[in-house]
């Protein structure tokens, strides 16, 4: 919770490394596009990493990520990958960015450390905390008798001047990922076990000490985070949400500021924006491929046009239907437009579905009825006190 307007972030010191990791969460077309020789992917979690001069005591000129930093944010990548949860289980599309502010020692175990920190701050359900450190080892072979060192968490001048960078990240009982640079023709398995023993104790005691963060993780997703609801449609009516050209969704994504509405071919649909413009999009785009059912009561229904023979209702969003004037009250209605005008409602249950699909609607049948009164639900409090 270092910065209140993201959706997660954390700052993350061990000695004179330090990083701060921003998570922002997305909808499914904010995926990172990987478009190889052979396939095009979207990427639904990504981590980017940016090591500017000033974190060295330098300065430099800025551009595009260089060589180190491409390494660099990719071992952090894949270390954290395995415990981001599935599409199924979690829609987003998560992108961690990891600014290094201090280094002198290894700064992409940190970026692992913050990266772990911000998710779960964003509210995104990890499988299981990680963390990283950097294992290092000095030979010595003068007295004729190979000796070795194993070090933990090694500094700068112990990386450039020692034998091994060995970076390992994973949980308590296991790794998620691993690089060594070695500058010796080999190592002994004994000297890898025991860095490997090593690096486990470390990745111990440095997840006690993310366990004591301070304040704690959300845990939960935030008030600026955007809300994914994903339900189906009859793929039927995908052409008709979409319109010519994208003009119907691109009309709902306006009206109600979304960030983003997907459809796929299956009918499922993802819409992704504010917390009540989404539902509020979630409950149009139901009733409007919600099937007309015979028999069933339409509740403050809009009329639409009046005209001699009775008027149009909309029944559901783009689906009008007809209260044909013997329909519209229990005496005989011999002017329909001294009755209603555009802009009013009334309940209505439809009657019929002819061969052409037009709709049949009764109001006569529900004045008929005096248990409808009881039975109509209520309206929003909000709207009675906008009525009042």
């Amino acid at each position: 919770g270092l910065l209140p307007r993201a959706h997660g972030s954390s700052l993350f010191t061990r000695g004179e490394t330090q990083a701060i990791a921003t998570c922002t969460l997305g909808g499914v077309k904010d995926g990172q596009t990987v478009d190889s020789l052979t396939t095009k992917e979207d990427k639904k979690f990504y981590l980017h990493y940016f090591f500017p001069p000033s974190s060295v005591g330098e300065t430099g000129r800025m551009g595009g990520a260089g060589r180190r930093e491409i390494g660099h944010g990719m071992l952090a990548e894949r270390a954290l990958a395995p415990v981001v949860p599935p599409q199924e289980e979690f829609p987003y599309t998560v992108r961690l960015e990891s600014h290094i502010t201090e280094s002198n020692g290894s700064s992409s175990m940190a970026s692992v450390c913050a990266g772990c920190l911000a998710m779960v701050d964003a509210g995104v359900p990890v499988r299981r905390m990680v963390a990283g450190v950097a294992m290092g080892l000095v030979l010595d072979d003068t007295t004729g008798e190979l000796r070795d060192v194993v070090l933990t968490d090694i500094l700068g001048s112990e990386d450039a001047l020692g034998d091994m960078d060995f970076k390992v990240a994973g949980d308590e009982d296991g790794i998620t990922a691993f690089q060594m640079d070695i500058k010796v023709e080999g190592i002994t398995l004994g000297i890898m076990k025991n860095a490997l023993a090593a690096a486990k104790e470390g990745r111990k005691h440095i997840l006690a000490e993310m366990a004591k963060c301070s304040p704690a993780p959300r845990g939960n997703l935030g008030p600026f985070t955007p809300r994914i609801n994903k339900f189906k449609v009859n793929p039927k009516f995908i052409g008709e949400l979409i319109g010519p050209g994208g003009k119907n969704i691109k009309k709902m994504i306006e009206d109600y500021g979304l960030t983003s509405i997907d459809i796929d071919q299956s009918g499922e649909v993802a819409v992704c924006g504010g917390a009540e413009a989404a539902v509020a999009a979630t409950d149009h785009i139901k009733a409007r491929t919600e099937e007309p059912e015979v028999g069933k009561i339409y509740y403050n229904c809009e009329v639409k046009t009046v005209v001699e023979f009775g008027c149009f209702v909309e029944l559901l969003p783009g689906k009008d239907a007809l209260v044909h004037v013997s329909e519209m009250a229990l005496e005989r209605v011999a002017d329909p437009k001294a009755l209603f005008k555009p802009g009013d409602r009334m309940d209505v249950k439809l009657l019929e579905i002819n061969k052409r699909g037009q709709l049949k609607v009764s109001r006569k049948v529900l004045l008929q009825d005096p248990g409808n009164a009881a039975r109509r639900p209520k309206p929003p409090a909000a709207a009675v006190e906008a009525d009042a």
